[in-house]
């Protein structure tokens, strides 16, 4: 959100290299990539093809499924997960597609060879919802560095925010002597 880079902004002394923020063709963020860009800021794409999207006009679907991603793809012999990569980086910006599958790897990768135009660029800039995937945070979850907060028990955020995240995908963090993570069940801890 411009309101937490403002203010963050407002309080350093070094401008950050790279604001991760959500981005992809459902949910652009042009406000911050703009304030991103005028500070010198790199835009990084975190959730670069939407992650799932299950919310464009109401109905069940996601930017895999898009019509209009999926008919740039064809001519281009490309996947729409491709095609939205091809996107963010003809925007200029970075981009983190997840994925642990070999060929998935191989395929984000496979995106040098093709260039989209103009229209086609602006089709895909068409597709904001201005919906976000991931949860929001308040600027409650913004601290000044040194301040004390309520926290849940060994958690980076604020109740309210752990609450809304599945116990089995918390992170959990006592700075800066240790942190602790726990997926599915099994925990880990990290010197």
């Amino acid at each position: 959100m411009v309101e937490y880079l403002t203010t963050l902004l407002e309080r350093v002394t070094v401008v950050p290299a790279v604001n991760q923020i959500e981005v992809h063709p459902y949910f652009q963020q042009r406000q911050v990539q703009a304030l991103d860009a005028g500070h010198g800021i790199l835009t990084q794409a975190w959730s670069p093809i939407g992650g799932i999207t299950f919310y464009r006009d109401g109905h069940h679907s996601s930017t895999l499924e898009d019509p209009v991603i999926g008919d740039i793809a064809k001519p281009y012999d490309k996947t729409p997960a491709q095609v939205m990569l091809r996107w963010h980086l003809q925007e200029g910006r970075s981009v983190i597609p997840k994925s642990t599958k070999p060929e998935r790897i191989a395929e984000n990768i496979d995106v040098f060879d093709f260039e989209l135009s103009t229209e086609e660029l602006a089709a895909i800039d068409a597709l904001d919802t201005g919906q976000r995937v991931a949860p929001s945070l308040s600027r409650s979850h913004w601290r000044t560095p040194g301040a004390r907060s309520p926290r849940t028990r060994g958690s980076g955020f604020a109740p309210e925010v752990t609450s809304r995240i599945p116990k089995n995908r918390r992170i959990a963090a006592t700075w800066p002597h240790r942190a602790s993570a726990s997926y599915n069940g099994r925990q880990a801890r990290h010197p």
